[in-house]
């Protein structure tokens, strides 16, 4: 891999298509000595083994680098977002920043890698016409199914493979990037239990969810949380789907799942990855189930919005 890097003067989103530990190394290692000599913040979001393996490389560099576990910080998806804002927020006018961030692996259930997918997508939305950085996405090749290789040549503008950086060709563009998601979910079981509301039976949704949840193995703060994040989402439905929504809630060996559809139209991407402001208007629904629910997905459907909440058993976290 070619170890001739430079700067940018825009947001650089940016697949590294490696394959095995040392083509990871031969990848990132450059990158984040570069950003070093530059006297770039640089944040490195990855797994606990990735990161101990850029440590040794870097021997006393490594203290001047900021590391993340990703198991922590993107178990959700959709917290990553917040969490690069937040990086380039603390050093916006004062520095130089790139970093690198791994959100895909293949233990990843289903769910969470079309989550992590979309995530990828809306990276480009995020950070468009803001300060100028750059992102490092690193994909294991040997690890990943060709399909998943694939799509993040969609969903990055560029990419870094073993004979150089380029353009991607395939890439699907910023206005695509935020387009509402209507990648398909698998339909609810046949034995999902589904109950309508509107506002005079919101307080009966809210008993009855706390309820489910306790039955089915969560403990009593988790069962506290998914009430919570599904009043929000109920709420939502309320004020902006025609008032009125259906619930349907199971579970399985993995997690319980709460799917909340009404008939409004979901226009606004990262209205979940946005920290709310201080207004007490301000849009934070999507927000707070994010925060305390293992994962969200959001789907914008001809015939309305579908949102699922998972809040996972504990044998499964």
């Amino acid at each position: 891999m070619s170890t001739t890097l430079g700067a940018v003067d825009s947001f650089r989103h940016q697949a590294l298509f490696y394959a095995g530990q040392d083509s990871f190394v031969a990848g990132t290692l450059p990158f984040v000595k570069e950003g070093l000599e530059r006297g770039e913040a640089v944040l490195v979001v990855e797994s606990a083994k990735r990161i101990a393996m850029l440590r040794e490389a870097l021997g006393r560099d490594a203290d001047l680098v900021e590391f993340a576990d990703m198991s922590a910080v993107g178990s959700n998806p959709a917290r990553i977002v917040p969490a690069w804002q937040e990086f380039v927020d603390r050093h916006v006018g004062q520095r130089s920043l790139r970093g690198i961030g791994e959100p895909i692996w293949a233990e990843r259930s289903a769910p969470e890698l079309a989550e992590c997918q979309r995530h990828e997508s809306l990276l480009n939305v995020a950070f468009a016409g803001g300060p100028a950085w750059w992102l490092l996405c690193p994909y294991d090749t040997e690890g990943l199914e060709d399909a998943v290789v694939d799509e993040a040549r969609r969903s990055h503008p560029f990419v870094w493979e073993p004979a150089g950086q380029a353009g991607s060709d395939r890439y699907r563009g910023l206005d695509a990037s935020a387009a509402p998601f209507d990648w398909p979910l698998a339909p609810p079981p046949a034995s999902a239990f589904k109950v309508g509301f509107e506002s005079s039976t919101l307080g009966d949704l809210r008993w009855f969810i706390g309820h489910y949840g306790a039955a089915a193995g969560l403990g009593a703060g988790a069962a506290r949380d998914l009430v919570a994040a599904v009043n929000e989402v109920a709420t939502n439905s309320l004020r902006h789907g025609g008032g009125h929504g259906e619930v349907a809630t199971w579970n399985d060996d993995h997690a319980v799942v709460c799917e909340v559809r009404d008939n409004g139209r979901y226009e606004l991407p990262l209205a979940d990855r946005r920290r709310p402001g201080a207004d007490a208007a301000a849009p934070r629904g999507l927000w707070l189930a994010n925060q305390i629910c293992d994962l969200v997905q959001i789907r914008s459907l001809p015939g309305g919005t579908v949102v699922r909440v998972h809040k996972y058993l504990p044998t499964a976290a």
